[in-house]
C-alpha cells in the first residue's frame, strides 16, 4: 500500500464500506476487501473485525458499549447480513437502499437472527484465524510470536 498512513487506509476502507453492489458475490468480496483495508494496519483490529460484526447481532448494548444493530442503523451490510441474504433474498432490496425505510433495520435484524448468517460469519472468522495461526507459526519461536498466536485465539471467544 506504499506510503499510505493507517488513517488513509482506514478512510479508504470506510469509503468502500459505503458502496452498494448489485450482485451478492460482489457485495461479499467488497465486504472482505473493506474489512481488510479498514483494519490492515492495526493487528488487533484486523483480528477482531469479523467478530465485531458478529457481536453486533449477538451481544447486548451494555456489553458492547454501543447500540446493537449499529451497523444496520448506519446502512452497512456486514457478514451476517450478507450470509442471511442466501436464506432471505428480500434483504437484497434493503441492502440496496441501505436499510433506509421505516422498519428495515428491525426486519433485517430479525432475518439475520432467523438465518445462519451469524454462524457462517463465525465459521469464516475461524477459518481466517486458523490461517493466521498457520502463518504466524512459521516465524521463529519467540514471546512475540506466542503473543500473536494467543491474540488470534482469544479473538474468537471474546464477547465485547
Amino acid at each position: 500500500m506504499g506510503s499510505c498512513t493507517s488513517l488513509e487506509r482506514t478512510g479508504s476502507g470506510e469509503f468502500l464500506q459505503l458502496g452498494s453492489k448489485e450482485n451478492e458475490n460482489e457485495r461479499f468480496a467488497h465486504y472482505l476487501e473493506k474489512t481488510f483495508k479498514k483494519t490492515a494496519s492495526l493487528i488487533a483490529n484486523s483480528c477482531k473485525a469479523l467478530i465485531d460484526d458478529i457481536l453486533d447481532f449477538t451481544s447486548c448494548a451494555s456489553q458492547l458499549g454501543k447500540p446493537t444493530a449499529a451497523d444496520l442503523k448506519l446502512g452497512l451490510a456486514t457478514g451476517p447480513v450478507l450470509f442471511a441474504c442466501q436464506q432471505f433474498p428480500e434483504l437484497n432490496a434493503m441492502i440496496m437502499r441501505r436499510f433506509s425505510l421505516p422498519g428495515d433495520v428491525e426486519r433485517a435484524w430479525q432475518y439475520v437472527r432467523q438465518s445462519d448468517g451469524v454462524h457462517q460469519t463465525t465459521y469464516l472468522a475461524q477459518r481466517y484465524c486458523n490461517e493466521a495461526i498457520r502463518e504466524i507459526s512459521k516465524l521463529q519461536p519467540s514471546p512475540e510470536r506466542d503473543a500473536l498466536i494467543h491474540l488470534t485465539e482469544i479473538v474468537l471467544t471474546r464477547d465485547k
